[in-house]
């Protein structure tokens, strides 16, 4: 039926126009310290039986195959890529990335945890270590705080942060960074802000220290930058475009096909 076509070409148009936004989202965030691309994932719709495989023909014989027509295509599901961003040397103490697996995790006011891959650290006015935000005070969750007569601070891969004062060059520590890891890290809602929450599909977290039991090590003066591939992301695009395309000729065909008809009652 004509009529069908039409919808079932729509599905395609719209299905394509979501991972057209997630292709313009990832080329959005290039240059997003620890982000993660997505990938829109499709799945066909249900399909128009007319003949069920197996059936019997007129001589009782079981048919290989039948005749079934889908109707469609829609979005299910949209996954996060959490392959390692590369690093950025930044040469800043308080810069961090993390190599391997884990997340930097952080407080917000209301004493929700919150996690990131996002390591542009600094220090507010009660001496905390917190995330670089004009929007919100993140407050690294392991309750670091940097003394005012710290001259140096110094973090180690196992997430050991120590500091040198002006009276001393002897290194003291003032505190130990944890990471924290999903069984399922694209179960986590993003929330923008470069941050990331728990959900019943990521699992709760694990925690540990840095470069131990599977976490992966704290590498001081870097950022990992996001993991988004320009030319995969340009090709993507084209060829989804092209995709497109397609789908809204099938739709002018199925109206042309629509008006032959219509024209051929006309001048019965």
């Amino acid at each position: 039926m004509t009529v069908q076509t039409l919808y079932t070409a729509a599905t395609g148009m719209q299905a394509l126009e979501t991972k057209l936004d997630v292709i313009a989202n990832n080329m959005a965030n290039i240059n997003t310290t620890g982000f993660k691309k997505d990938r829109a994932n499709f799945e066909d719709l249900f399909y128009r039986q007319y003949r069920l495989p197996g059936a019997e023909d007129a001589d009782g014989n079981r048919t290989a195959t039948g005749i079934e027509v889908g109707l469609g295509v829609r979005v299910g599901s949209m996954q996060s890529n959490h392959e390692q961003g590369a690093f950025e040397t930044t040469s800043n103490p308080l810069d961090l990335a993390v190599e391997g697996d884990g997340f930097f995790r952080v407080i917000d006011p209301n004493g929700d945890f919150f996690y990131t891959r996002a390591g542009n650290f600094g220090i507010n006015a009660n001496q905390q270590l917190v995330l670089g935000s004009a929007q919100t005070g993140w407050v690294e969750a392991s309750g670091i705080t940097i003394p005012p007569e710290a001259v140096d601070v110094v973090i180690s891969s196992d997430g050991q942060v120590q500091i040198r004062t002006q009276n001393s060059a002897t290194l003291q520590n003032v505190g130990q960074i944890q990471l924290a890891k999903f069984i399922n890290p694209d179960g986590l809602l993003k929330l923008g802000d470069n941050l990331f929450k728990e959900t019943d599909a990521s699992s709760t977290p694990q925690l540990g220290a840095p470069a131990q039991q599977g976490f992966g090590a704290v590498r001081q003066g870097f950022l990992e930058a996001s993991n988004v591939e320009p030319v995969n992301e340009l090709i993507d695009l084209i060829t989804t475009q092209r995709a497109f395309e397609l789908n809204s000729q099938v739709v002018q065909a199925g109206d042309q096909i629509m008006q032959t008809v219509a024209n051929l009652r006309r001048f019965a």
